[in-house]
């Protein structure tokens, strides 16, 4: 445990600024599509809660993940800088978090790490708990909510890929090899019976609303329903429930896939888990009929509007997925 000049408590994590009270969200996810999902859910509370997938193993997080045996940063990190305080203060350490060392050799033994990787480690083994080292980290950046992983040890993502020829598939181990293998089925973690983050189960049980996606749907949406005890707070919990879509179906981890597959892998996954609103942007599901079926399995409503970037970008704009929370969000309270 650190014994240091820091104080027990970290100081207030910059909600002021004008955004709404709002409703309790718990915003589950990784990577790009959780952060895109925080940074429009931000607009509309300020008692917002990211939970974390913690099974990267590539890149940066991958390296100090073998090198020290910590859980992966990397995705914390950028759910930490979605959050980060709209001054130039937060904005400023925004963008040393994300920065990343470069070599003119490309030989150093800090090339391609994120500084804020590095920091979260950092605070994480200085207080002895990686929850006290994020929420110091989110008191730097003035971050407008919480982060936490999902689980405090490391996981892993196995998947089979599935084969072309209809025979058994390949089995492939790591959330990066499994990200550009192709076709994923029987996504698991490992271990199995990791324990979920109890900050985490908390936030979950008291939420008014739990956002699940966007994201990659194998390696980033659906381990928050593969971890046991999180699947059952999610399933238990009286908050409702609302799914973000991609603005991509086809990708390499899901090749072949309509958005309607994405929601029934996701009801085959967790057949107890429900969901009360779906948002998802008409011109991306295919045939829309068909996928307001699919919902309507998983008992949710479909919410279609625009909520991508103009031009032929698929990324999601936070104001218009702000915009779609928000239908959500008072068509549906509690």
């Amino acid at each position: 445990m650190f014994t240091g000049q820091l104080p027990l408590v970290p100081p207030g994590t910059g909600t002021s600024g004008g955004t709404p009270k709002g409703p309790s969200v718990v915003a589950l996810g990784g990577g790009h599509g959780l952060a895109a999902s925080l940074s429009a859910l931000r607009l509309l509370t300020a008692d917002l809660t990211a939970v974390v997938t913690v099974a990267d193993d590539g890149g940066s997080s991958g390296r100090l993940r073998r090198d020290f045996g910590v859980i992966p940063p990397g995705d914390l990190r950028m759910a930490l800088a979605a959050l980060c305080d709209d001054t130039d203060w937060g904005r400023t350490w925004r963008d040393v978090m994300q920065h990343r060392f470069r070599s003119p050799a490309g030989t150093s033994g800090l090339e391609n790490h994120a500084m804020g990787n590095l920091l979260i480690m950092t605070l994480c083994e200085l207080l002895g708990d990686v929850v006290d080292g994020l929420r110091w980290a989110g008191a730097l950046l003035g971050a407008r909510g919480e982060v936490l992983p999902m689980s405090q040890v490391p996981l892993m993502i196995e998947g089979t890929v599935a084969s072309p020829a209809g025979g058994p598939g390949e089995l492939i181990r790591g959330q990066a090899a499994c990200a550009v293998a192709g076709r994923l089925e029987d996504v698991r973690l490992l271990p199995e019976d990791a324990p979920a983050c109890p900050e985490a189960l908390s936030a979950i049980e008291f939420a008014d609303w739990i956002v699940l996606g966007p994201g990659s749907w194998y390696t980033s949406v659906l381990p928050h329903l593969l971890l046991p005890e999180m699947r059952q707070a999610l399933s238990d919990t009286p908050a409702r429930r609302c799914l973000a879509m991609n603005l991509l179906s086809d990708t390499k981890e899901t090749s072949g896939m309509t958005a309607s597959d994405h929601l029934r892998v996701l009801q085959r996954t967790a057949p107890e888990f429900t969901v009360d609103a779906v948002v998802a942007e008409i011109g991306t599901v295919g045939d829309p009929a068909e996928f307001e079926r699919a919902a309507a399995e998983l008992g949710a409503e479909v919410h279609f509007g625009r909520v991508g970037v103009s031009g032929q970008r698929a990324v999601h704009d936070p104001l218009r997925l702000a915009a779609a929370y928000h239908e959500v969000f008072s068509g549906n309270s509690k």
